[in-house]
């Protein structure tokens, strides 16, 4: 259901060409000698003191303000972004005179300082900071937030080197995806009274940043209530608390605003013509519906964001006894609603209505699919089968997965069905030839390749939606993350996955066997998700809507990650040079260890992608690059 609302500048190919061309040498990428700047700058956490070196600064919180930042690591076990959040979180503490660890506000930042005290269980406060609120760098420029752990690496094998201006200038963007700071700061004041009053602390551990229990900070409110917000009816409370679990907690007027542009994008009819004419999106859904009678056959069926009311047509085709076709957009819902009626398939309330004919099963209504329940249209878990074409860029952007949920869990039958029921992203590498880069290097017979390195360093700062063609592809595709979209939680949409890719250069580098012509480039990560039509409903044809590089092209395409430098790859057991830093041509890696995360970004219907990559050579050497963090929207 992707729109082509937002713009890119493609600078990839779908060049069938082999990555037959002698190896350049990327090794001098960084060349540029940049300008020397002024060493780092340490501000104490808690007081107005000021270091230049890291250690001397964390001595000097140990010893003066109990504040021992490498003995809770070590305790807690704590990663990157665990210690990126625990160090926002403490600053943020700190400027309300908060203490960190027992939540105690004083009257003045002298009188914190002489309550600071060391911490018996540091596991009792953990589930505070571990929220992607605390992603958001607190204080700008923080000299600690780069440097923490630059003597620490290799204890944790995904764990980035870290460069001051490519991670600051990221994170700035990367801003909190659960709620404002205020009423965050605000709830975790609620909490730590609620629990020293009770003598136990009531916050739960939480997953991912994510709490799934009601009584955490995150995108679940507590018991139904904001912080500052009375006790109101039961009744009321639950269904605010249930609808907060699938919808993050912007400021409702930007949700608003950005709602009202999302709904009036899809009432281009461009839009709607380009995704009715991709055919293997058709065809999967039309094969669904129309092949699989027992499970359509009289059925109640929902179809979440219906726009021409497509699928509600087929559906209506096979048999359906009623079909709600929910639109948000106020004129799609008006588009809907005549065709459906010129189709003779418009249900009418009204027996003596002659200008409905036709079986007349559909009944369009307008408005969100969270905000149904209020009109009582639809009756509770009365719907047969959920269907909705929900699919964005990357599977997850527009996060209209979400909605689907809620629709799940409010009006399908237990045991109901959902099309589709299964969704899966995947991960590949690709090389120079599915980038721009050979189109540069031969322009009319002039060397113009300056021009595509440019291009390649401004692509790694932002994701580029295109089609990437599988001869352009240098490494094994992997299973990234799945989705069962009958069980799954709604926090579920937010995910952090570890894959491998091994390079698999049959296609890139052809049938040669001599050991260089083994190695070849990976440019960056493609990436590309399947949804499954399963035997669990369609049991007379199961079907599945592919994106792949392999199958044919649809109006997703492919998204494109490029890396900072490219790395070099090799798939034999060439010898390698151990004083060559890994992922050179000296030293091809023979695996890629790859960490993405992502989740819901602080700009409504986006999403946010950090992408870690490592390179392990054949005697296991590793190489870790810095975090990369991008943002679709």
């Amino acid at each position: 259901m992707a729109k082509n609302g937002t713009e890119y500048e493609p600078t990839f190919t779908d060049d069938d060409d082999e990555e037959s061309e002698e190896l350049q040498d990327w090794n001098d990428w960084d060349a540029k000698e940049e300008e020397e700047e002024e060493g780092p700058d340490f501000l104490c956490f808690f007081c107005d003191f000021r270091y230049s070196s890291c250690d001397d600064f964390f001595d000097h919180c140990s010893s003066t303000h109990h504040f021992d930042f490498r003995a809770i690591r070590k305790a807690l076990g704590l990663n990157f972004y665990g210690s990126f959040k625990l160090i926002n979180f403490v600053r943020s503490q700190v400027v309300e005179n908060r203490c960190w660890s027992c939540g105690l506000t004083c009257q003045s930042n002298q009188d914190l300082q002489n309550h600071l005290h060391e911490t018996v269980n540091f596991k009792d406060v953990t589930p505070l900071w571990d929220n992607d609120e605390y992603l958001k760098p607190f204080l700008q420029d923080d000299s600690v937030l780069y440097s923490f752990g630059e003597d620490e690496e290799g204890e944790d094998d995904y764990t980035a080197v870290v460069d001051k201006e490519e991670l600051m200038s990221d994170l700035r963007h990367f801003e909190e995806i659960c709620i404002d700071h205020d009423i965050h700061v605000e709830k975790i004041a609620i909490d730590f009274d609620t629990s020293y009053e009770s003598g136990k602390s009531n916050v739960a551990s939480s997953s991912n940043g994510y709490s799934n229990n009601e009584d955490s900070p995150g995108k679940v409110t507590i018991n139904g209530m904001d912080s500052g917000e009375h006790v109101e009816s039961a009744g009321r409370k639950t269904k605010e608390n249930k609808l907060r679990a699938y919808i993050p907690n912007h400021g409702s007027k930007d949700v608003k605003n950005i709602n009202d542009d999302y709904f009036g994008a899809y009432s281009s009819f461009g839009i709607h013509r380009e995704m009715i004419s991709d055919k293997v999106r058709m065809d999967a859904y039309r094969q669904a519906i129309l092949k699989n009678p027992s499970l359509l056959k009289s059925a109640v069926v929902m179809d979440v964001g219906c726009g021409t009311g497509i699928l509600s047509l087929f559906a209506a085709q096979a048999g359906a006894s009623k079909v709600f076709a929910v639109e948000a957009s106020e004129k799609m819902a008006a588009v809907a609603t005549q065709i459906a009626k010129d189709n003779g398939l418009l249900w009418s309330n009204s027996p003596g209505d002659s200008t409905n004919h036709g079986t007349g099963v559909i009944e369009v209504v307008q408005g969100m699919v969270e905000e149904l329940d209020k009109s009582r249209l639809i009756q509770p878990h009365s719907v047969d089968v959920l269907v909705s074409e929900w699919m964005g860029y990357c599977l997850l952007y527009e996060t209209m997965l979400s909605s689907v949920l809620f629709a799940r869990d409010q009006w399908l039958k237990p045991g109901g069905a959902i099309l589709p029921d299964t969704a899966t992203i995947f991960v590949a590498g690709f090389g120079k030839g599915a980038t721009s880069l050979p189109f540069w290097e031969n322009v009319y017979g002039f060397n113009m390749s300056c021009v595509g390195k440019e291009l390649f360093e401004g692509a790694s700062k932002i994701p580029f939606v295109d089609s990437v063609d599988d001869h352009g592809l240098v490494t094994s595709a992997a299973v990234l993350q799945s989705f069962d979209l009958v069980t799954m939680k709604p926090d579920e949409v937010d995910f952090t996955a570890n894959v491998e890719l091994e390079p698999n250069l049959g296609g890139a580098a052809g049938s040669l066997t001599d050991l260089k012509s083994e190695t070849t480039w990976c440019f960056g990560v493609v990436l590309w998700f399947e949804t499954g039509f399963t035997s669990r409903f369609c049991k007379e044809m199961p079907a599945v809507l592919s994106t792949s590089p392999y199958t044919p092209k649809t109006h997703w395409l492919q998204t494109i990650l490029t890396f900072k430098e490219p790395i070099a790859v090799t798939s034999g057991k060439s010898n390698i040079d151990k004083s060559a830093a890994v992922g050179t041509e000296a030293c091809p890696a023979v695996r890629i260890p790859l960490r993405i995360s992502i989740a819901r970004a602080s700009q409504h219907r986006n999403i946010d992608i950090s992408l870690e990559t490592a390179g392990v050579d054949a005697h296991s050497r590793k190489r870790n690059w810095p975090v990369q963090i991008f943002n679709l929207g």
